[in-house]
């Protein structure tokens, strides 16, 4: 049973990266200014030059070494490593009061209304002012 590593498929880095990023080829195509055809055609490239990585990698916004070296296991250890340390504290530090905005937006809601209940009797006046004159 032999073992054969898997080729270094750039190509498939590239469309893993962009899907990560939940970008689609036609979004990529642009940043690069190209179409979404040439993007396909690179997907499926086993190996593309470094100047034309560097310019792929800015788009996807990482840099060339991590386009390179990209590896789905290492994504996966990368998220799992992150903890959630938000349970049961609170840190919520507002500069402001919370309740006073509240307040502030109930005030101008009231506002709007009266606004909008003035134009709506403005409204009215002046189609009855049309009827009488016909």
């Amino acid at each position: 049973m032999s073992t054969l590593a898997k080729p270094n498929h750039i190509g498939r880095k590239i469309s893993r990266i962009r899907e990560l990023r939940d970008m689609k080829q036609e979004a990529l195509a642009q940043a690069l200014g190209t179409n979404q055809q040439a993007i396909s055609i690179l997907e499926n490239s086993e190996t593309i030059d470094d100047e034309k990585l560097a310019p792929i990698a800015k788009a996807l916004g990482v840099s060339l070494e991590a386009l390179k070296n990209f590896s789905d296991e290492a994504a996966i250890n990368y998220f799992n490593s992150f903890t959630d340390n938000s349970a049961g504290t609170f840190n919520n530090h507002c500069a402001f009061n919370p309740l006073d905005k509240l307040m502030e937006s109930i005030e101008e809601n009231k506002k709007l209304y009266e606004r909008l209940v003035q134009a709506e009797k403005e409204k009215v006046e002046f189609l009855e002012k049309i009827l009488k004159d016909k």
